[in-house]
């Protein structure tokens, strides 16, 4: 689903009323455990978490008017989406987090190449979140990313 937001405020308010805690608990929790030097701000129609220009000017390589992104939080028609471009890039630290998902949640797992699914917000596992964000410095991410991405 794509709303039209400016803010991350501005999209909260727009998503599912029922869905609204729960998507600021993992917005919050994002914010508190990402390292330091990622930006926050709207990127793609989604909240993103991205290397601002001011570390990283050659931005994405797609659209290198646009900061490099990293992660991003959405809301969609019948699940909450984390994208996580550091697990797409890195077989270590999906083998990480695909290891640990058991241990945090009854469900399985519901991913794609970045992307991870929760269809039951009641469920997100805030604290394998917190400790994923915290997996990857913005220096990692440069250094993956032009290593393994960037053509």
């Amino acid at each position: 689903m794509q709303y039209k937001a400016s803010t991350p405020e501005d999209y909260i308010k727009q998503i599912p009323e029922d869905r609204i805690p729960h998507f600021e608990k993992l917005r919050k929790t994002i914010l508190e455990n990402l390292p330091k030097g990622f930006e926050e701000g709207m990127q793609y129609g989604h909240i993103g978490y991205f290397v601002p220009h001011s570390i990283y000017p050659d931005g994405y390589h797609c659209t290198p008017s646009e900061p490099l992104p990293f992660m991003a939080i959405a809301s969609q028609k019948n699940f909450v989406a984390l994208y996580h471009s550091g697990i797409y890039a890195s077989q270590e630290l999906m083998d990480w987090f695909v290891g640990e998902y058991p241990k945090h949640c009854k469900r399985k797992l519901d991913m794609g190449k970045s992307c991870i699914r929760f269809k039951k917000v009641e469920e997100i596992p805030f604290e394998l979140i917190a400790e994923l964000c915290t997996k990857m410095s913005v220096e990692q991410w440069i250094s993956i990313y032009e290593s393994a991405i960037k053509k």
